[in-house]
């Protein structure tokens, strides 16, 4: 053959396709995946099989674990030796199984994840349970292929005499499969595969008045009955999984959290470090110290809590955030048939049965040819006995024990088989009394053979041979349920007080989008003055409002952030505040137009919204309860150009007043506004005619008798009563407040609602701010245009009014 003809010229793909192919089936049928009919992978079935082989079982003693892992690699597992001796550790390990197939004498590592030691150190055997899964595999009962060197064999599946998928449980991944089977309680499967038998069409509703759901080797919660069911339905669910607390009273007036249990493979060290890190980073308060006090008694973790902390409040905050409570997913994925299947609960069990079945039957069959085997020879003995004299003569006569058989054979018509037991006969078996003990056993075996082909011949007999198989390994193997289920998965609610520590603070949000909280300490220091600030920008509202609030903050784009208040930057009274772009994206020319500080979102509680161009909108406040804190949400849906020019947070009694640039006044009650979502776009406010918009919209409490306030872009103030004018209804002209003037006619810039004490701010063409108390002057009709209060030739004319809003949010009592 030449060089060339040695090689096949094959595309890549086809080729890497081919290959991959091959190794994925190779991964999935004898690697990752267990087999659904004894529930274990590859690797673990030789394991088994070869110290039962070895005879290393239960009632001998311990070996060390290198000789099996050795044995197992040079008769049936042709890879690393650590992959085997990891198989072999996890068998033994009694948080990871519900029933431990391997004991192992030595460090078989922990629930904290330290590793075994090595395996030239420990010492195993196999759990007495284990006996189980291997008994009678010598009787035939299964199909045994070569090994990888064909010196030796090695069974395709074990008789398993247990559910052991089920019991058990099993995790894997493969190519293109992952497997999760939960572990489950012994007597419940037990029971569970007796009603199917008895049963074939059991709903799985049914079946789960035996198999209430997963039995954790670790104890725990389950939540979620409804995930089970699922999941026994299709092979897929979801349910939730929780540690076992209680809360304790300590001495000093103080309590502390008691874990006892914690979720099926959490690695209890993570769990602590992740909660001593949530208590280092302040991100939950009133955690004093976590202890690990697990010793050979068992598991403990302890929270100890300071003083008058709410227990329930940092325990929910330890479910929701650490893996105190995890998502458990079923994906129950086995092999059956040589092919990978996600099973629902009813197959499991099938295949389970199916098996047995198949074993019991060989096994039967095994049983009865050996029993038959003897019969014949126990009849050619006792017939032996009844011409021993004549038998004994031919045998003397015989030139050797070939010759004797052929003499017996033929003189006496005995088989070949009853020949061969009669020349091997010894001497002392031919005392007198032996007959009797020969007619009991051909007694005892005829009983035995017409049993054996009873179970053959009926498949009642067969169910109940299994049934009374199983309900024998329940007697000896079963225990008490470890894990606790619950029907409903409860929702955590994690009260704000348990995580923040309650502060009261300054924060300050100016126009340009400038925010900070200042503690009062700082803000005291410097007396309130010396506000850092840019220039042109002004301090928008100014609230005296605590670490536990959260305020909403709304722009012009009619887009509002909600930010919890303890996650604002902590920055002195007198440097500069963050930008809100830092939190948000902000497009170009939005500003701030308002900030409203929120306890909680109360049902009985509205928002208010002006528009520039004459809407208006009411919507309940608890929809704007945002769980993003990093996004800049949609208010209200604005038109075109318009743009939001106030909010007002409501109780739903109030009344509202709009004014317009030139001069039109609107006031009537917030019942008129209809209430709207959260995107919605409102309705008409007030009628405005070409070039006229809102310059503002102010609420009022309805029993209040505050003063209206004007100021024009001439640098004109005027204060009027409300009385001044009428409550109407939504969507009118309103009532001039001005008196129109041909020339340079006044056009309103700032329009407020003015209770005592509060002051107007507002700034020139030229940059300068000016303020002015309006309730120190006279009050004007509506057809005045009030006072100057500065003279707009010389200082510029108007371009921005504003009154600083400082709300002040009630303090709860715990705070006072």
């Amino acid at each position: 053959m030449s060089e060339a003809e040695q090689f096949l010229d094959l595309p890549l793909e086809e080729v890497i396709g081919d290959r991959f192919g091959r190794y994925s089936k190779y991964i999935i049928q004898d690697r990752a995946l267990p087999d659904a009919r004894d529930g274990l992978k590859p690797v673990q079935r030789r394991i088994l099989y070869a110290m039962h082989v070895e005879k290393n079982t239960h009632d001998k003693a311990f070996r060390k674990s290198a000789k099996t892992v050795g044995t197992v690699i040079g008769n049936y597992h042709p890879h690393g030796d650590s992959s085997v001796y990891e198989a072999m550790v996890r068998l033994s390990q009694d948080w990871k199984n519900r029933n431990v197939l391997i004991e192992m004498h030595g460090n078989n590592g922990s629930i904290d994840g330290d590793p075994p030691a090595a395996m030239r150190y420990t010492e195993a055997r196999l759990a007495a349970i284990s006996s189980e899964l291997l008994r009678d595999i010598d009787k035939e009962t299964v199909d045994f292929i070569p090994n990888f060197d064909e010196s030796t064999e090695e069974p395709v599946v074990l008789p398993a005499k247990f559910p052991n998928l089920l019991v058990n449980g099993s995790t894997g991944i493969s190519a293109g499969y992952a497997t999760d089977i939960p572990p489950h309680n012994l007597a419940e499967v037990v029971d569970a595969v007796i009603m199917k038998i008895d049963n074939p069409s059991v709903t799985v509703e049914q079946l789960m008045t035996a198999i209430k759901g997963p039995d954790f080797p670790t104890g725990g919660i389950i939540q979620g009955v409804e995930g089970i069911k699922k999941a026994y339905e299709t092979g897929k669910g979801k349910i939730v999984v929780r540690g076992k607390t209680k809360i304790e009273s300590i001495r000093g007036n103080r309590e502390q959290i008691v874990i006892d249990e914690i979720p099926f493979e959490v690695n209890k060290a993570n769990l602590v470090k992740k909660m001593d890190e949530l208590r280092l980073d302040r991100k939950v308060e009133g955690i004093a110290e976590i202890r690990d006090e697990t010793d050979r008694t068992g598991l403990r973790i302890v929270v100890e809590l300071k003083k008058e902390v709410n227990s329930e409040g940092v325990l929910n905050y330890l479910f929701k955030n650490t893996d105190l409570q995890v998502t458990y997913h079923f994906n129950m994925v086995a092999i059956e048939d040589r092919t990978p299947k996600l099973l629902s609960l009813p197959q499991i069990l099938d295949a389970y049965i199916n098996h047995q079945k198949d074993v019991v039957t060989r096994q039967t069959k095994f049983d009865l040819k050996k029993a038959r085997d003897r019969a014949h020879i126990v009849e050619g003995l006792i017939k032996a006995i009844s011409i021993l004299d004549e038998l004994i003569a031919t045998i003397r006569a015989s030139k050797d024990k070939q010759d004797a058989k052929r003499q017996i054979i033929a003189k006496y018509d005995f088989t070949d088989a009853q020949a061969e037991a009669i020349v091997m006969l010894q001497l002392y078996r031919l005392t007198n009394t032996d007959i009797t003990q020969l007619e009991k056993e051909a007694d005892e075996l005829k009983n035995e053979i017409n049993r054996l082909e009873e179970i053959l011949n009926s498949e009642k007999k067969l169910s109940q041979t299994i049934k009374k198989d199983l309900k024998n390994i329940k007697k000896i193997f079963a225990d008490q349920r470890r894990t606790v289920i619950e029907d409903e998965i409860e929702e955590i609610k994690i009260d704000i007080d348990v995580m923040v520590a309650s502060e009261d603070v300054l924060v300050s949000v100016t126009k340009d989008g400038y925010i900070k909280r200042t503690s009062l300490r700082s803000y005291s220091a410097s007396n309130g003055e010396d506000f850092a600030m840019k220039d042109r920008d002004h301090i928008i509202s100014l609230l005296e409002i605590n670490t536990t609030d959260q305020i909403l903050i709304f722009t012009n784009r009619g887009r509002y952030l909600s930010i919890p208040v303890h996650e604002l930057p902590d920055i002195r009274w007198k440097d500069m505040g963050q930008h809100l772009s830092n939190l948000a994206t902000l497009e170009k020319d939005e500003h701030v137009v308002q900030c409203i500080p929120i306890r909680e979102f109360t049902d009985q509680a509205y928002l208010v919204f002006f528009t520039k161009n004459g809407m208006v909108k009411r919507s309940e406040l608890k929809l704007y309860n945002a769980q993003r804190y990093s996004k800049a949400l949609i208010a209200l849906n604005l038109k075109g150009e318009d743009e939001l020019v106030n909010v007002f947070e409501t109780n739903g009694c109030c009344d509202v007043f709009i004014a317009s640039n030139k001069g039109y006044g609107l006031w009537y009650h917030e019942s008129e506004i209809n209430i709207v979502g959260q995107r919605a776009a409102g309705v008409k406010a007030i009628q405005l005619k070409d070039d006229e918009y809102v310059v503002n919209g102010q609420v009022f409490d309805e029993l209040s008798e505050p003063s209206l306030v004007v100021v024009t872009q001439r640098g004109a103030c005027k204060r009027m009563k409300l009385n001044e004018f009428e409550k109407t209804s939504r969507a009118k002209r309103g009532l001039v407040m001005l008196r129109e003037l041909k020339s340079k006619p006044h056009r309103i810039k700032g329009f407020f609602v003015v209770h005592e004490n509060e002051s107007l701010e507002f700034m020139t063409e030229d940059g300068e701010m000016h303020r002015v108390y309006p309730l120190e002057l006279t009050t004007s009709d509506r057809y005045s245009n009030g006072s100057f209060i500065i003279d707009s030739d010389t200082h510029g004319e108007v371009t921005e009014v504003w009154k600083e809003s400082a709300y002040q949010v009630p303090f709860n009592e715990s705070n006072d």
